[in-house]
C-alpha cells in the first residue's frame, strides 16, 4: 500500500470526523436549538435560533445541539385520589395532549443535558403536577353528580384552560384533556354497593306500600260503587214491582167490577193451584166448606 493512498485514507477519516462534529440533522418532526458555551445561540434580533428540518452546521466541541419533538404529545396521569365537594373519594385517570410552543423557554425550564430528545421526563413531571393540582381544585368544588352529568364537558374544559395557563411559563401548551375513568376506590366499592342496595330496597318498599295503598283506595271505591249500583237497582226493582202490583190491583178491581162471580172463581182456582202444589199435601176440611163450593155446585148461588 503506497504512502499516498494511506494519506488519502487518513484525510478522508479526518474529514468524516470533522463532518460528524460539525453537521447535525433535524428530522421533520423535530426542532433544534444550539447551546454555545452554555448560552443559547441567537440571531441578529436577539431571538434564540430554532432549527427546522434539514442539515445544519455547528462548531465542534463548542456547540451542543438539543432536539425537541414538535408533534402533539400525550401524557397519562395515573390514578389520582380526588375528594369531591361531598367528601366522596374517587379514583380519576386522565391523559393530557400537549406540545412545545417555545423551545428556548422549554429548554431553560426542563434543563436538557444531551443531544437526544431532552427535557421530556421533566416536562411530563411538571405537567402532571400542574394537572393534578387543577384536578383537586376543580373536583373539590363539584359533587359526584356534577362530574358524571352534562357538566363534565365544562369541567374538562376548565381543567384544560387552567392547566394550560400554568404550563405557559414552561413553553408548553395543553391542547386537550380527557378523563378515562372515574370510580370509587376498591375499599369503598363494597360500602357503596351496600348503600345502593339498601337505597333500592327502601325505594322498592315505599313503592310497594304506595301501590297497596292505591289498591285499597281503588277496591274501596269499587265496593262503594257496587253497593250504590245494587241499592239503585233494588230501588228500581221495588218501584217496578210496586207499579206492577198497582197495575195488577187495578186489573183485579176492573175484572171484579165487570164479573164478580168469575173473579171469585178465578181466585179460587189460584188458591187451589197454590195449595195443591205438592202431591203429598194433606188438608182436613169439611166437604161442605166454602173452600170447595165450586167443586160442589160450580159456583151456583145458594
Amino acid at each position: 500500500m503506497s504512502r499516498s493512498f494511506i494519506s488519502f485514507l487518513v484525510t478522508v477519516g479526518i474529514l468524516l470526523v470533522v463532518v460528524r462534529l460539525t453537521v447535525f440533522t433535524v428530522y421533520e418532526s423535530d426542532r433544534g436549538i444550539i447551546a454555545r458555551l452554555g448560552e443559547l445561540k441567537k440571531d441578529a434580533q436577539g431571538k434564540v435560533t430554532v432549527y427546522g428540518p434539514g442539515l445544519h452546521w455547528k462548531l465542534p466541541l463548542i456547540d451542543i445541539v438539543y432536539l425537541f419533538d414538535s408533534r402533539l404529545n400525550m401524557t397519562e396521569v395515573p390514578s389520582e385520589r380526588i375528594v369531591t365537594k361531598e367528601k366522596e373519594v374517587l379514583l380519576v385517570d386522565l391523559f393530557v395532549q400537549w406540545r412545545i410552543t417555545n423551545f428556548a423557554l422549554f429548554y431553560n425550564t426542563t434543563h436538557g443535558v444531551s443531544e437526544e430528545m431532552v427535557g421530556r421526563d421533566r416536562a411530563e413531571q411538571l405537567l402532571r403536577q400542574n394537572v393534578k393540582g387543577v384536578l383537586h381544585s376543580e373536583f373539590g368544588q363539584r359533587t359526584l353528580q356534577n362530574v358524571v352529568s352534562e357538566e363534565r364537558r365544562e369541567l374538562i374544559e376548565k381543567i384544560r384552560s387552567r392547566a394550560n395557563e400554568n404550563v405557559k411559563d414552561y413553553g408548553m401548551e395543553v391542547v386537550d384533556v380527557r378523563i378515562n375513568r372515574v370510580e370509587y376506590p376498591p375499599e369503598v366499592n363494597d360500602k357503596v354497593f351496600a348503600r345502593m342496595s339498601s337505597e333500592r330496597l327502601r325505594v322498592a318498599v315505599a313503592n310497594r306500600a304506595n301501590g297497596e295503598s292505591k289498591a285499597a283506595i281503588i277496591r274501596a271505591d269499587a265496593d262503594r260503587r257496587a253497593r250504590v249500583m245494587v241499592a239503585e237497582a233494588q230501588k228500581e226493582a221495588e218501584r217496578i214491582r210496586g207499579e206492577g202490583d198497582s197495575k195488577a190491583a187495578e186489573v183485579y178491581a176492573e175484572s171484579f167490577n165487570k164479573s164478580p162471580e168469575f173473579y171469585r172463581f178465578y181466585r179460587s182456582l189460584e188458591a187451589y193451584r197454590n195449595v195443591f202444589q205438592d202431591k203429598g199435601d194433606v188438608m182436613v176440611l169439611k166437604p161442605n166448606s166454602d173452600f170447595f163450593k165450586y167443586f160442589r155446585n160450580s159456583g151456583e148461588k145458594e
